[in-house]
């Protein structure tokens, strides 16, 4: 029992997990109950438990995880601000004159809002509330509606910026660190021609999600229109006189719900890609840029709404000229003294978007909806926090148990070396995604197999990619995909949860199509953070 103390610890957790106790609560207190067990079989040492502060203190200190709290509210301040309402209702005009119009319009917005705000719960239930009513009243078939909206949510995991990807982007650049710093494995890796990277960040794993993403949404895209050609009746189109019967001129709606939301995704994803800001820096631009723009599209009419329509218009002008042409990252190298006429218009523009930030917090503030945004932003952190440091917990304890070496075991002795390995992780990742959220397989799983992997000479980047991908996948399968659920708790009962499953399934062929994809072709996942690191 003494030698198995770390399978079962693991083992235990995944079952109190599965019986619906709470997840923080769960991985520390089994972490502190088989650390006791550990001790009294003469199995663990006690110095382990010593290193807990450190590593809670550790994880409060890591600048990475500040982009989450920052891209939560960037997401829930769109949501707030009626952003999805206005994309569909744009995108409809725009595509509802052919078959499948209405389909393709969703997946439009769905990957807008994944760009805009990586949140997948809110997006599906966003996306039914707003968009299955309407396709289901136009006469589209039940299965095609639902699955393409489930579809259309769950993007949200893979095209940056993405929680997902903040958290998988930290525990992977975690893991290449730590083989990294394994010399003896090193030599070995390139004795066999397998070079490591030096440093991995989660601006890395954006970079290569982008593409898989990108090509994912063509992908659905494809099938739709292929579905609306076949079978005519299940994706009909829009009448014209009802398509551009309401809301004015079709170029001046286009252009008030499509070009701010693109403007902000720009200037968050061109300042990470561009190099000139991290992934926080860029998640406090988003923040910012979300809650100018909310303040630019809520409220009634009347003198304040026109000063702050004024206010964050200049304001967002001023976000995306500092975004395009000032270096946002702490970090940077000093500012040479030959830039002073740069620098002294760089706090002119601080200037305006402050004064714009602060009249449109004003305005959301009098409407209740500041308050309510951020009680949200309060509550999903925390809960992501809370998880991250019990997750901590479990971590150390179980390597404490000698966990990591009996993983490594079981993958190396794998028939097939290293496709035989990520196999099987994937096929455990993959089910867990079943019962387990994101963050939970993320914080638990991810930690002791990436380094194992990676130390087999697979690349950190296509991995986290892989495993986005993967985590994706399992959000949307039958019977249990969180998707789903999401999805059916929104949905009107005139729509079975047979036609749900159904219409998913589609889906989750294309998406285990796109993971062979990446798999046979890394260099889809490689190729342009390797481009952006030159």
């Amino acid at each position: 029992m003494a030698e198995s103390l770390d399978l079962l610890m693991f083992a235990a957790a995944c079952a109190l997990l599965l019986a619906g106790y709470p997840v923080a609560l769960t991985l520390g207190g089994t972490a502190l109950l088989f650390a006791g067990l550990g001790i009294l079989l003469g199995v663990f040492d006690w110095a382990y438990v010593t290193l807990i502060p450190q590593r809670i203190f550790g994880t409060m200190t890591n600048e990475t995880l500040i982009a989450v709290p920052l891209f939560v509210f960037m997401g829930v301040m769109l949501e707030r601000s009626k952003v999805a309402e206005d994309l569909l209702d744009a995108m409809g005009t725009l595509f509802g004159g052919i078959r499948g119009g209405i389909g393709l319009s969703v997946l439009a917005v769905g990957a807008l809002l994944a760009a805009s705000t990586g949140i997948v719960g809110a997006t599906v239930v966003t996306m039914g509330l707003i968009s299955l009513p309407t396709m289901l009243r136009r006469g589209y078939d039940p299965g095609l509606s639902s699955g393409t909206i489930a579809a259309a949510g769950t993007l949200g995991q893979i095209i940056p910026p993405s929680i997902v990807l903040i958290l998988l982007g930290d525990v992977i650049s975690t893991a290449n660190q730590e083989v990294s710093l394994d010399f003896t494995l090193r030599a070995e890796l390139e004795d066999k021609g397998v070079a490591l990277r030096d440093v991995v960040s989660v601006g890395d794993l954006f970079a290569g999600s982008l593409l898989p993403g990108i090509v994912l949404v063509l992908v659905y895209m494809a099938y739709v229109g292929l579905v609306a050609f076949l079978r005519p009746k299940a994706a009909p189109a829009i009448p014209p006189a009802e398509r551009l019967g309401a809301g004015g001129p079709v170029a001046g709606r286009l252009l008030r719900a499509l070009v701010p939301p693109i403007l902000l995704i720009v200037a968050v994803l061109g300042s990470i890609l561009g190099g000139i800001a991290s992934p926080t820096e860029a998640a406090a631009v988003g923040a910012v840029g979300a809650t100018l723009l909310a303040g630019f599209r809520v409220g009634d009419a009347g003198p304040l709404r026109r000063a702050s329509v004024i206010a964050a218009a200049l304001a967002l002008a001023g976000v995306l000229v500092l975004t395009a042409f000032v270096d946002l990252r702490i970090a940077r190298e000093a500012i040479p003294p030959g830039d002073r006429i740069g620098i002294v218009l760089a706090y002119l523009l601080c200037a305006v978007v402050a004064a714009g930030l602060a009249v449109c917090l004003v305005r959301l503030g009098s409407l209740r909806i500041l308050p309510a945004v951020m009680r949200s932003t309060a509550e999903i952190s925390s809960m992501v926090f809370v998880i991250l440091i019990g997750a901590a917990l479990f971590s150390l304890v179980f390597r404490g148990l000698g966990g990591d070496d009996a993983v490594r075991g079981i993958l190396t002795a794998m028939p097939g070396g290293e496709i035989g390995a990520v196999l099987i992780v994937m096929a455990v990742m993959f089910v867990l995604g079943f019962f387990l959220d994101f963050i939970e397989i993320t914080f638990v799983v991810v930690p002791i197999v990436a380094p194992v992997l990676i130390g087999l000479g697979l690349d950190p980047i296509w991995l986290g990619v892989m495993m986005a991908l993967n985590l994706q996948t399992s959000f949307l399968t039958p019977p249990f995909g969180f998707a789903l659920f999401y999805l059916r708790g929104v949905a009107p009962a005139s729509v079975s949860t047979l036609a749900i499953y159904k219409g998913a399934i589609p889906f989750v062929l294309m998406q285990i199509a796109m993971l062979l994809v990446v798999a046979s072709f890394p260099g889809l996942a490689t190729w342009l953070p390797d481009l952006l690191a030159k």
